[in-house]
């Protein structure tokens, strides 16, 4: 049985999708769990109220984690909630879309900024405070596309593979001060991120899986408890796919 009491944890992007899984799993497990949206901030509060319905703490911080300066104030936020912050997840990031003939620069950036550029934000911002505690757990978010492409998506699929060497990198820094440094990539989960994909293309990738089915927000906040916690005292710099079988 995973137990997270007395941890404090920031999940990004907690208003919806898989990090909306995250948060309130790792709030059923005993965690003060700090929920960070940029707009949705209805959504947000209907995170605590769950997280607060099954008997665990939580607040919600508004802010874009693209932005560095943003990013700071987020993680002092969480960090001042109880004094510590000994869980990070990486969730924040979007999509935008289209081959890359036609794809525009802006688009280019937006997305290596939401869904890279913030995980370097907030490892950053966070990992002084672990360094003080001697302890820390970080799990990215990446993607599949991040190890084997999708097409369509080189923005995205640039990011998501940058998430992977971040991990790495970081894991290899900052293991001696008892920091860990994960990735969970998953594979095909309905969320507002997949929603648009047609479905043709949902078909394929779903008969691409061993299990033939789709995955959920829940399994993959399985894993991420898992490398969040204690349990996984002896794995860093590795990268998970939550994903069926695909890869």
């Amino acid at each position: 049985m995973i137990d997270l009491g007395g941890k404090v944890a920031l999940v990004t992007g907690a208003s919806r999708g898989i990090g909306r899984a995250c948060a309130i799993r790792l709030g059923a497990l005993g965690a003060t769990v700090v929920v960070n949206y940029h707009t949705s901030a209805g959504a947000a509060a209907e995170v605590v109220a769950e997280i607060e319905k099954g008997g665990g703490r939580a607040l919600s911080v508004q802010g874009d984690v693209s932005n560095f300066e943003t990013a700071l104030e987020v993680v002092k936020t969480a960090a001042g909630a109880r004094g510590r912050l000994d869980i990070l997840v990486n969730n924040a990031g979007t999509t935008r879309d289209g081959l890359l003939v036609s794809m525009k620069e802006a688009d280019f950036d937006f997305v290596i900024a939401q869904n890279l550029k913030s995980v370097f934000n907030c490892s950053k911002a966070a990992v002084r405070q672990m360094i003080r505690q001697r302890y820390g757990r970080i799990v990215n978010l990446t993607s599949v596309v991040g190890l084997i492409g999708g097409a369509g998506q080189t923005n995205y699929s640039a990011a998501k593979a940058g998430i992977i060497g971040f991990t790495k990198a970081m894991a290899k820094e900052y293991g001696a001060k008892n920091i860990a440094v994960n990735a969970v990539a998953p594979g095909y989960v309905p969320t507002d991120l997949t929603a648009g994909l047609p479905e043709e293309v949902r078909e394929r990738i779903v008969g691409l899986t061993a299990y033939g089915r789709m995955g959920t927000a829940e399994e993959v906040a399985s894993v991420v408890a898992f490398l969040a916690s204690d349990a996984a005292s002896y794995v860093t710099g590795q990268i998970i796919a939550v994903d069926g079988g695909l890869t």
